[in-house]
């Protein structure tokens, strides 16, 4: 570690306000770039969760060291890290498509407030690395992620009128390649031509268009679509 930081590792009032200070900042600086993509969790979020870590691992101190108190100095700290999930938890949505939004930022939250701790317990080399690996990763490697070619997900909705026959169509799906991300089965009324519908949301690197005109004649199958999840 740097030595000349040393004074500023002791439990004095300058060294909280420069704690206190450098985690309401970096949470600053990783919130605006959150806020700049207009993501759920933004700027006044970011500098909430570093600064509450940075005040749990300063009381944890405070404690131990200034009421000299028989206190495990990391148990807060510990709590503040389980506690962080719940609060990424909710930047988590799923879409209608299907489609999973928001692990970046709840990622982005849960290590600002472990760079809150590191700041609040006087170790601010990690809490200034952290900050500048953190806007890299979802500045820098943001455009590098782009450049990767995914797989394109289809939805395919499938009528049929024999049970088997969804264990047919997922099975020629599997053999033809597509991993199967999600299925919703829904039981339709007497009136209407079949008796099951199926939404089937498939992964791969083929187009599952080509797969339809070999579902629909499945026994038991009624009808097949799909279309691709943007």
């Amino acid at each position: 570690m740097l030595s000349f930081l040393d004074p500023l590792r002791d439990f004095t009032f300058p060294a909280m306000l420069l704690r206190v200070f450098l985690a309401c900042l970096c949470g600053a600086l990783i919130g605006l770039e959150r806020s700049a993509k207009n993501r759920s969790a933004g700027f006044r979020t970011h500098i909430l969760v570093c600064l509450a870590a940075a005040a749990a691992a300063m009381t944890g101190i405070y404690i131990y060291v200034g009421l000299k108190l028989p206190a495990d100095v990391s148990r807060i700290s510990a709590s503040i890290v389980s506690g962080l999930g719940f609060i990424g938890a909710g930047a988590i949505v799923i879409t209608k498509k299907l489609t999973i939004k928001g692990l970046t930022t709840a990622a982005g939250l849960w290590t600002t407030g472990l760079i809150g701790l590191a700041f609040g317990s006087g170790y601010y080399e990690l809490g200034i690395l952290g900050t500048a690996l953190v806007l890299a990763a979802e500045t820098l490697m943001g455009l590098v992620g782009k450049t990767i070619k995914k797989r394109p997900e289809y939805s395919m909705e499938v009528l049929y009128d024999d049970k088997e026959a969804l264990d047919k169509v997922l099975r020629f799906c599997k053999d033809s390649g597509m991993e199967i991300t999600s299925l919703k089965i829904h039981i339709l009324g007497d009136a209407l031509e079949a008796d099951y519908a199926a939404e089937v949301a498939v992964r791969g690197n083929r187009d599952a268009e080509h797969l339809i005109p070999r579902i629909q004649v499945i026994p038991g199958v009624v009808s097949a679509v799909t279309e691709e999840i943007k």
